[in-house]
Formats: C-alpha cells, structure tokens, sequence
C-alpha cells in the first residue's frame, strides 16, 4: 500500500510549480482539475495530487506537510530559501522538545512546517 496526498489549490500549474521546487520532485501528469507531481525515480516519498479547487481556503488545515529536515541542515537557511519560492512566514521559530521549526503556507495558503534540531 502507498500513500498519496491529495492538496487543494487554486492554480494547479502554480502549486505544481512551487511544490515541485520545495521537494525536489518532478510533476508527473495532469488532467482536468488534477496535476500529479512525485519524487524523481529511484527517490523516496508520497506522490502528490493537486486538486485545483474553485472555493478559497477558509481555516487552518486539519492536516499539514512537516518537512524535516536532514541533520545538519539549518532551518533558517531553508526557510529563506522557500520563503524565495513564494512562500509566507507565518510564525516561528518555535524551539520545543529539541525541535525548532518554523511555519509557512504555500502560494495557496496551505500551513506547513519546516523542521530541524
């Protein structure tokens, strides 16, 4: 069994676009309102749908992407370098349990968090 993650967007070109250069994932088809984007072969991780969506965002998402972080890597230079991608700094850093992390959305709103030690 595999996991696929289905994202409600606005544009679908656009999220395929921005997602794609946050994960390092290459899109892999579209048709209608949907556009598939997955991680190059060999490389591992869910496959994403996005579904564009006629209705705007209203509140925080039930669920989110956490993207954590390799060790070594430091969230502040990977923050900036999303932030340059488009994304919106919504709060943090947040230092907890020997975590920090730092929440963002994505051009369509969408909360998820950059984590690392």
């Amino acid at each position: 069994m595999f996991i696929t993650i289905d994202l409600d967007v606005a544009d679908k070109e656009r999220a395929a676009t921005f997602w794609c250069a946050v994960l390092g994932y290459e899109r892999h088809g579209s048709v209608a309102q949907y556009c598939s984007i997955r991680p190059p072969a060999g490389a591992a991780g869910p496959k994403i749908i996005l579904q564009e969506v006629a209705e705007p965002k209203l509140a925080k998402n039930r669920m989110h992407f956490d993207l954590d972080l390799e060790s070594g890597e430091d969230v502040a230079t990977e923050v900036e370098r999303i932030l340059g991608l488009g994304a919106t700094k919504l709060w943090g850093p947040v230092e907890e349990h020997g975590m920090c992390w730092v929440t963002l959305a994505d051009p369509d709103g969408n909360e998820f968090c950059v984590c690392g030690c």
